[in-house]
Order: structure tokens, then sequence, then C-alpha cells
């Protein structure tokens, strides 16, 4: 599938920013969090910033960006528009909590807590519908399985704790059990990405030259002539090819950018105290953020559409 830049920022901020949102209103409930005005109104301004920009990048995928309101109509039949009209409730509650939180929080509110789960169940269930727009398709073996969901959820939550932690550093807070939480993520993450490309690797579509064409009974179905003399939408859109050679590199890189790298560097800032602290787990932020550009460029680049059968490909 064409990776679309679009959309790997979209998947990425968004995901980060649901992830962010997610731990500092999961972390002001139980009080596990500072409850400076300052610090959470940058937190959750962050947070609403990534989610925002993600949101708006996703438009210039479209044909017709400015119809994409359109597209929120559809959300009896269509994860695409349930993730987006998921995405702009959850801003009502994350809204009302944060607000509350940062200029109201001296004031008696027993309906808070209640509020802010709503918006905890929102983040999750948007991020949920987000997967869900690949894994819903039947057509890409790579996609339509349950890992696709697990990690889109697995990886927005750890990328939001490695957020906060260097959010908490940055402001001069201890951050111990964030970046503890963060490092255990991490690791979970990468058993995550290396079970699904095992999977990926250990297994193809049912689909075939043969099922695809009806000719199977008939022996071993090959291509005769293109089907056209030019590219058209199809093969620009669906027929992207990635080496094998340089699969395997974007993947080293991804363990190493993602998962190893912001491990360390999290170790690193439990070690140190002060700014030392604050830049370990500000690279890993980096590194963190650099990776996970690369394995959703990968998740894209790697899946193959089973129409690609009709245009030579012998395997989906």
């Amino acid at each position: 599938m064409h990776p679309a830049k679009s959309v790997i920022f979209f998947t990425t901020s968004s995901g980060a920013g649901y992830g962010l949102l997610f731990a500092l209103i999961f972390g002001n409930i139980f009080s596990i969090l500072p409850t400076y005005s300052y610090f959470l109104l940058s937190g959750y301004a962050f947070s609403f910033v990534l989610i925002g920009s993600g949101l708006l990048s996703s438009t210039f995928h479209l044909g017709h960006p400015e119809r994409a309101w359109r597209a929120l109509s559809q959300w009896r039949s269509s994860w695409l528009s349930r993730e987006g009209v998921l995405a702009l409730i959850t801003f009502i509650p994350a809204g009302i909590y944060a607000s509350y939180l940062i200029f109201f929080s001296e004031e008696y509110f027993i309906s808070v807590e209640i509020i802010g789960i709503i918006a905890i169940i929102c983040c999750v269930s948007t991020v949920y519908c987000t997967a869900m727009i690949y894994a819903s398709l039947k057509t890409v073996h790579a996609w339509s399985n349950w890992r696709v969901p697990l990690g889109y959820l697995l990886l927005s939550l750890t990328t939001g704790c490695v957020f906060l932690s260097a959010l908490m550093l940055i402001w001069g807070y201890q951050a111990d059990f964030i970046s503890a939480l963060a490092i255990v993520l991490l690791l979970i993450s990468g058993i995550w990405k290396k079970s699904y490309w095992q999977f990926l690797d250990g297994s193809k579509s049912a689909s075939s030259p043969e099922s695809a064409t009806g000719l199977g009974e008939f022996g071993a179905v090959r291509q005769f002539e293109a089907p056209h003399t030019e590219d058209n939408y199809l093969v620009k859109e669906m027929g992207f090819v990635v080496a094998r050679r340089h699969s395997v590199r974007l993947r080293q890189l991804v363990y190493f950018s993602a998962f190893f790298a912001p491990i360390l560097l999290l170790v690193l800032s439990l070690l140190l105290e002060g700014i030392g602290a604050a830049f370990a787990a500000g690279f890993a932020v980096i590194s963190m953020g650099i990776g996970i550009l690369v394995e959703r460029w990968l998740f894209f680049a790697e899946a193959k559409h089973t129409v690609n059968l009709y245009y030579g490909a012998t395997e989906a």
C-alpha cells in the first residue's frame, strides 16, 4: 500500500496525543500526577495540539479536503466516520475535565471524575476506531487481524507515557513511576512488534491468482499480458513495493529507535537528576518519535492488497 505522508503523520501524532491525554486524565483521577496549574495546562495543551494537528493532516489525503465533514455522516457503517465523530466528541469531556483541573480545582464538583472517565473511554474508542479503519479491510492480509488494533492502542499509550515522563522532568518533578511504566510499555510494545512481523513473514493471504480469477481448477495461473499499458489509481495506491533488504534495515531501525534507545534513555533519566534527567527523557521522546514514524511507514509499505493479483502479483 502507498504510504501517504499525511496518513502516517495523522496516525502517529493523534495516537501519541490520545495516549498522552489518557495518561494525564488517568494520573489526575488517581492522584499520581502533580496538580500545578501550569504543568497541567502545558500537558493538556500539548495533547490537544498533537490530536488536532494529526486530525487536520488526515484531511490532506482526501481528494476534496473541504468536504471532509461529509464523512461524519456515515458513522453507522464506516470506521473512518466513527473515528471522526468520536475524535470531535472526545474534545468535549476532555476539555471540560482539563478546564476544571486548571482553573476551578478549588471548587467542589462531584461529577468531574465521571467526566474524566468518559474522556478516557472516548480516547480508547477513538484510537480503536482508527485501527479498525485498516483492520476491517479483509482484502489486506497484513491488516485484517487482531494484532493491528492491539498495536495501535499499545503504541498510543506507550508514546503518551514517554511524553508525560519527559514533560514531568522538564517541569522539575519526579517521574520515577511514569518512567518505569513507560519502560515496561516499551518492552511490551517491542515484543508485540516482533510478533506482528513474525506473523507477517510466516503467513500469507488465502487469496491467490487462482482464487482471484476462478481458474484454479485448471492449474497454476500466470499473467499472459498486463491489463493496461499505463499505471492506474489502483496500481499507484495499492501496488507499492518495498525491497526486502530495505524492509529488514528499516525494521532494525524501528527496534533501535522506537524501543531500545528510549528504554536506555529512560533508565538513564531514572539514574540522573535535574536537567540531566530531563534531557535524557527528551531524547527518548525524539528517538521514539522517529522510530514510530518509520514503523508506521512500514505498516503501509509492507501491506499487500489482493487487487495486485490481477496485475501480476503471485501472492497477497
